[in-house]
């Protein structure tokens, strides 16, 4: 038996993200969790020091865990695309696309305006991770 625990995200600035996924989609803080190095450092594969704190979100169920590393920074970012093998994207459904879509750009991150479709729209995060903004009367027309 299994079930289902979180996702993590890597982000260059822990409060940033927070405040973007909460002010812009409506997640809300769950717990913050200060990870030590040791056993972490062989679980992350990371070379010590890793100083990383996690800030857990949740949304509907759903549980979003933001790791920020202090004493290492983090990788640059690439773009990624949605042939790419992985993870690709998260996809969210919203009261009002064009309200959610303007709230991501106040707080840091980038509309896709050339994927709007009407019904769904690709944002970015400040940390460019891709997400997927649906209207709700497609989350309502999904099988129960």
């Amino acid at each position: 038996m299994s079930t289902f625990n979180h996702v993590g995200h890597c982000v260059r600035d822990l409060e940033r993200a927070r405040r973007f996924y909460v002010e812009a989609l409506g997640f809300e803080p769950w717990f913050d969790l200060e990870v030590p190095d040791d056993p972490s450092d062989r679980l992350l594969r990371l070379r010590p020091p890793i100083g990383t704190t996690c800030a857990y979100l949740r949304r509907d169920g759903f549980v979003l865990e933001l790791l920020y590393h202090a004493d290492l920074g983090t990788a640059p970012a690439h773009e990624r695309v949605m042939n790419e093998p992985g993870l690709t994207h998260i996809s969210l459904s919203v009261d009002d696309i064009a309200a959610t879509c303007a709230r991501v750009v106040e707080l840091g991150g980038e509309v896709l305006a050339d994927t709007d479709i009407d019904v769904a729209i690709f944002v970015r995060d400040p940390d460019g991770q891709l997400l997927e903004l649906l209207t709700m009367s497609y989350r309502d027309r999904l099988p129960a």
